[in-house]
């Protein structure tokens, strides 16, 4: 007689249990962003992704070599939270062409999005609020929020946020602090006048509330002119943290950029530094030091953006006839970003699957927006292709506009 085999019981698969500022988010548009990058029958503007055949490849190779030859042992062993001495030197040289650093006031961090993580780690308590700009960095909006603050868009015009708005806002939130991003912003593509800047700063110096500025695409002019922070205006130093990356100017693969501060805060954001992931790759911050000291950023940065401002004129001719009446297009002097708003009646989010059937994506606009998401805009970055791979693309994705039904 043959045993019965005992039957087992159907289980239900095993959910770990999220935490509450989690719930919901199983996917982002950050995550989604690098999915539609990672497709090769995709041309993709979702995502700011530099062209890596633009990569400085042998100097960043020459550097390596040095450190792991000169300083190995070093190299791959632990740092330190506040970061290895020799790359906040160098980025208390850069920083001081317009703000006189010291490279005690600098802190490391693994791209300047860890830099916002940190921040919102050290300055924020639940329920605190945070004022953005109307649309702002989605990324930015996610930090602060698993950190269970409330973010109020700040409203915007060509010149960036509105003072007066800002004032007001201030008088009715009262916020923890304020987070812009004046230079080439992500995702509009805009930049502060040094007007604006001042009256920006008068602001929050009237109402005593600490800025966080965000500086990753400053240095890509089309124009050779760039802009001083905010932070370096009289009287906004001690009261700004300012981040700078170089992930846009060098390399997205090498997870290094910076913090400047002033006063206590500093050791603040080395403890929760510390707590997140104790130090940045050491081998990574004497690489982008050497880099600094030996290799010509500056030259670089000048040759990617001259790349840059072509398929600026590129993506802007190819795009502009095929919007529809009323839209509105956004004409960076640098940076990575276009920003079309469609007008009302489109939704950039219910386009976008007839988009990525057609070969061609783009990151919808609403989540940008802290609240009262304009939900025709669409942000479009035009560093990664070459003009010609621009303007066939466009051209798809004007098929698509012209097919959608206004509502």
């Amino acid at each position: 007689m043959t045993p019965s085999v005992p039957q087992v019981p159907m289980l239900q698969p095993f959910r770990f249990p999220v935490a509450a500022r989690y719930a919901g988010m199983e996917s982002s548009p950050l995550k989604d962003i690098f999915a539609l990058a990672a497709r090769q029958d995709i041309v993709s503007f979702a995502g700011g992704i530099p062209d890596p055949a633009l990569f400085a490849l042998e100097d960043v190779t020459a550097c390596y070599d040095w450190v792991l030859s000169h300083q190995g042992h070093r190299a791959l062993q632990y740092g330190v939270s506040e970061g290895e001495v020799e790359l906040r030197e160098q980025a208390a040289r850069r920083l001081s062409r317009d703000l006189p650093t010291a490279a005690s006031q600098i802190r490391v961090t693994s791209g300047s999005q860890e830099g916002l993580f940190v921040i919102a780690q050290a300055l924020l308590e639940p329920g605190d609020v945070v004022l953005v700009e109307s649309p702002t960095y989605l990324a930015a909006v996610q930090a602060f929020a698993v950190h269970g603050a409330r973010m109020i868009g700040v409203d915007t015009d060509e010149d960036g946020v509105i003072p007066e708005a800002l004032e007001e806002a201030i008088t009715t939130h009262h916020p923890r602090m304020v987070y812009l991003i004046p230079s080439f912003q992500n995702p509009t593509g805009r930049t502060m006048p040094v007007a604006r800047r001042q009256a920006v700063a008068d602001v929050l110096q009237r109402s005593d509330v600490p800025l966080i500025e965000d500086d990753p695409y400053g240095a890509l002019s089309f124009t050779g002119s760039t802009w001083a922070p905010i932070a370096s205006l009289p009287g906004m130093s001690a009261r700004t943290i300012l981040l700078n990356s170089m992930s846009k100017l060098m390399s997205p693969g090498v997870r290094i950029g910076w913090m400047r501060a002033e006063g206590p805060i500093l050791d603040t954001l080395a403890v929760a530094k510390a707590a997140i992931s104790m130090q940045s790759s050491v081998v990574d911050q004497l690489m982008v030091a050497r880099y600094l000291d030996t290799a010509d950023l500056d030259a670089h940065v000048a040759t990617v953006s001259g790349v840059y401002r072509e398929r600026r004129d590129a993506m802007t001719a190819a795009i502009t006839p095929v919007l529809p009446d009323g839209a509105h297009l956004t004409r960076p002097e640098g940076g990575m970003f276009l920003w079309a708003a469609l007008g009302e009646g489109y939704d950039a989010q219910r386009m976008l699957a007839e988009a990525v059937a057609a070969g061609v994506a783009y990151l919808p606009g609403w989540s940008f927006f802290a609240d009262h998401a304009d939900r025709s805009t669409m942000r479009l970055s035009f560093v990664t292709h070459s003009p010609a791979v621009i303007q066939e693309a466009i051209g798809h994705l004007g098929e698509v506009i012209a097919n959608h039904r206004r509502d």
